[in-house]
């Protein structure tokens, strides 16, 4: 039986932390859920490691191998891309690190099974009490920071955009948000929801839904480093210009 979860995992040179598992847990447990791993022109044992899942997870388990390395975003769009064409009824992408823990993944599956009207399901890492959210606090900071100007840029009360923890409803719309590459490296995420927005128009908000986070932690070896910030904030800001005028446009037609 066809999975109806499709999840896209981008790894890249992961194979000193990628944890084999609960990846091959989840499969075992889980019929409705196959995991599609992207191997980004990895130049380590992240081939073999990925050999050894496949073999473990039989056919819930594949992987796309990439022919030099693309980044994590085009990663996750080749991913994507290629999870679209076996017609499952959600797509999505994780972290390879679990910095999310795939425990919470039902709770994303739940979401969209119970609200029809909700596309897209995001993790939200909100440090509340009785939940475990280990984030650095510079992190922390410059993440609020990071929120509020996606938040003004896209038109939404996001809280968070950058969780590496995300699930979609399979529809025209999601398949365009995937269509093209993206322009930024660094700010995928806050890209997809512009495309999203851009082709909902003003209810696109009712259709989004962000979990909070029962745990997350963070994970040493994120390749996002302060010198990168600068350039991350530019393309916000460009997404947030082109969203604007794309929306204007349209509005001047109707």
């Amino acid at each position: 039986m066809p999975a109806r979860l499709l999840l896209v995992v981008p790894c890249y040179n992961e194979g000193s932390r990628l944890e084999q598992q609960p990846f091959l847990r989840l499969v075992g447990s889980n019929r409705d859920v196959a995991l599609l791993f992207v191997d980004d022109g990895s130049s380590d044992a992240t081939a073999a490691m990925l050999a050894d899942l496949v073999s473990g997870g039989g056919t819930r388990i594949t992987v796309l191998t990439l022919p030099r390395n693309m980044g994590k975003a085009e990663a996750v769009r080749r991913g994507v891309q290629a999870s679209l064409e076996q017609q499952p009824e959600y797509v999505g992408y994780w972290d390879a690190d679990l910095s999310t823990p795939l425990s919470a993944l039902q709770g994303f599956i739940d979401t969209l099974d119970v609200n029809p009207d909700i596309d897209i399901v995001m993790g939200s890492r909100v440090k509340m009490l009785g939940r475990q959210i280990e984030r650095r606090l510079f992190r922390h900071y410059t993440g609020r920071l990071f929120a509020t100007a996606a938040s003004l840029a896209l038109g939404l009360a996001v809280y968070d955009t950058q969780c590496g923890a995300k699930v979609f409803r399979v529809t025209d719309t999601t398949r365009r948000a995937f269509g093209e590459p993206f322009r930024s490296q660094w700010v995928m995420d806050v890209e997809i929801l512009a495309r999203y927005v851009r082709a909902r128009g003003p209810g696109a908000a009712s259709s989004i839904c962000e979990i909070p986070l029962q745990e997350w932690r963070d994970v040493p070896g994120s390749r996002f480093r302060l010198l990168h910030a600068p350039r991350a904030l530019m393309d916000v800001i460009g997404i947030g210009r082109q969203l604007r005028g794309k929306q204007s446009g349209l509005r001047a037609k109707g």
